[in-house]
Formats: C-alpha cells, sequence, structure tokens
C-alpha cells in the first residue's frame, strides 16, 4: 500500500486532486464514493497502478498523472502503455509515456517508413533514435543515418569554417543528445569514425542508396516537397525510414512548400507506410509545455476559422 498510496499519501493525493469521488483507506482496502462513471474510473486506475508494479514499474508522481490522463480519456491500457520497453541501457528505461506514443513505437517496430508529426516535446526524435540503436544492437540494421535540413545555413555549408561535422554540428545537436544519452560516450566516436552512425544534411543524402540502415529525418517541415521526394527514394533494401516534424514550426522561406505537408495527401494508403499524428497530450516535457502547445493549437484554430 505505501508503494501504491506513496511515503506520506503524496500518489493518493494526486488521485484525489484529479477526481471529485471520495476515497477512504483502510488497511489493505480502497473504498471509492461518487458518481457511478467517475468511482469507476478511479477504480480502475488503481488496477492499472496495481499491474504496473506488478510488472516491476516503479510507481512516481509522473506515472501516476500519465496513468491519470489515459484513464481519464478512457484509452487503452496505461499499464500496456507504460510498461513497453524500447531500450534500456546506461541504468534507465527509454519507452512510450502516451497513448500516442505507444502507437508511435509500435509504427516504428512495424511500418517502413513512419511518418511523426506533431509539436515540440511528443518524443518524436528521441523514441526514433532509441528504436534505431535498438535495431543497430539487435543486428537488424548495419547503421543508423540521422539527417536534418540545415535551412538556417541554406544548405550552402561550403561557406562555413571546418570539417563537414563542425559545420553542421549547430544542426545535429538534438540528434547527438539523444545519442549521447542511449550508446556509451566512449563508443559513439568510434561507430561514427567506422560510419556505422553518420550524421549528415538532406542535401548530402543525394545520389546514394542506404540499404540495411535505419535513417532518421529530423525537423522534415523544413524540407521542400522535391527534397522529401529524394530523401524517400534513397530507401534501400533491409531499411526503415522515420520522418519526423512540427508543420507549426516551419522555418522554409515565405511562400516555400513543405514536403511534410503535402506527403500525407502522396502517400497515404500506401502499405508499409504509417503516419502517426501528436498532440498536446503526448508532450512528456514540463506540464507548462503542454499548456503551451495546447493554447498555440486553439489560438491556429481560431485564426482557421475567422478566415473561412
Amino acid at each position: 500500500m505505501v508503494a501504491l498510496l506513496g511515503q506520506r499519501d503524496e500518489l493518493l493525493k494526486l488521485v484525489e486532486a484529479a477526481f471529485d469521488s471520495e476515497i477512504v483507506v483502510r488497511g489493505n482496502e480502497i473504498t471509492i464514493t461518487g458518481p457511478d462513471d467517475e468511482a469507476e474510473h478511479v477504480g480502475r486506475l488503481f488496477e492499472e497502478l496495481i499491474t504496473l508494479m506488478e510488472k516491476g514499474h516503479a510507481l512516481t508522481p509522473s506515472a501516476v498523472g500519465e496513468t491519470i490522463e489515459m484513464v481519464k480519456g478512457g484509452e487503452a491500457s496505461p499499464s500496456e502503455v507504460l510498461s513497453d520497453r524500447v531500450l534500456t541501457g546506461r541504468g534507465r528505461s527509454i519507452g512510450p509515456r502516451t497513448l500516442g506514443q505507444k502507437r508511435y513505437v509500435d509504427a516504428l517496430r512495424k511500418a517502413t517508413v513512419t511518418f511523426a508529426i506533431g509539436p515540440a516535446g511528443t518524443g518524436k526524435t528521441y523514441l526514433a533514435v532509441a528504436t534505431a540503436v535498438k535495431a543497430l544492437q539487435d543486428q537488424e540494421v548495419r547503421r543508423i543515418i540521422l539527417s536534418r535540413p540545415a535551412v538556417e545555413a541554406g544548405e550552402r555549408l561550403g561557406f562555413l569554417p571546418g570539417t563537414l561535422y563542425e559545420k553542421i554540428d549547430p544542426y545535429m545537436k538534438p540528434l547527438y543528445d539523444a545519442l549521447y544519452e542511449m550508446t556509451d560516450a566512449d563508443a559513439l566516436p568510434r561507430l561514427m569514425e567506422r560510419g556505422t552512425v553518420e550524421v549528415a544534411p538532406i542535401a548530402y543524402l543525394r545520389g546514394r542508396t542506404l540499404n540495411d540502415s535505419f535513417i532518421i529525418l529530423d525537423e522534415a517541415q523544413n524540407t521542400t516537397p522535391e527534397q522529401m521526394h529524394m530523401f524517400l527514394t534513397r530507401i534501400g533494401f533491409g531499411s526503415r525510414a522515420v520522418i519526423n516534424g512540427d508543420v507549426t514550426q516551419i522555418d522554409l522561406p515565405a511562400g516555400q512548400r513543405s514536403g511534410l505537408r503535402v506527403v500525407e495527401e502522396i502517400l497515404l494508403g500506401i502499405e508499409g507506410i504509417e503516419f502517426i499524428h501528436l498532440g498536446g497530450r503526448d508532450v512528456v516535457r514540463h506540464k507548462i509545455v503542454q499548456d503551451i502547445v495546447e493554447a498555440y493549437q486553439r489560438h491556429g484554430e481560431r485564426g482557421a476559422s475567422a478566415n473561412e
């Protein structure tokens, strides 16, 4: 009961704050009094928390909060979502924390090409890199290729000083950060030196065929339709590709169409291609980030309605 309710009932207080029902704990018995629908939700919540503990998942305020959100939304089993593990290493486990992220991870595992479209903080890049590292460890692929458009430099990286890696480093930093968290810090430079892990702007992929690779294109909202087409036709035998982006943060010049905006209407329905849309409820950063994302979405919807 201490594990379930938390030290000094800190987890129980989270549940009480989220529901109007009265929750009474006596020994090993929990009594819930309130409207039938809500009491049923609270009962299911405790069942899911117990299942999580049985699966070896430590209950934290964050995990309880995520479980409450999923139960309130009437979504799939929170215990199935939160007990899924993409990668375990360096003393921590990486896996989905929302139903949207669970759908994303499932798509990453089975699809040849996965598109993830959603706001910042929804784990698009992080979960893609974790899945790529796992595939490399399991010898499902021979290399990981990370790419993104260097829009701020107009892809004219030759004008920047230093080697290729020094030129592109500012644009690839989010990908590097994720890799460093998931691999041995000493091993990563060796993997990059051998070409097992390759980082390059999208322009450097032109003319290549990428076999036996896990390819991640990040910030894909900043690709043109022509660049998107070029990237997708680089996929070779034994390869999988993940394309991530946020269509609300396009940095292309005014009047230039985003390849990520048009690709779904072109490719939707093709076998082996999955489109996953993530939203504010999938943001796993600070709670205020979720509130900001949802506020911007509401503002955008109001603006669209006013222009109709």
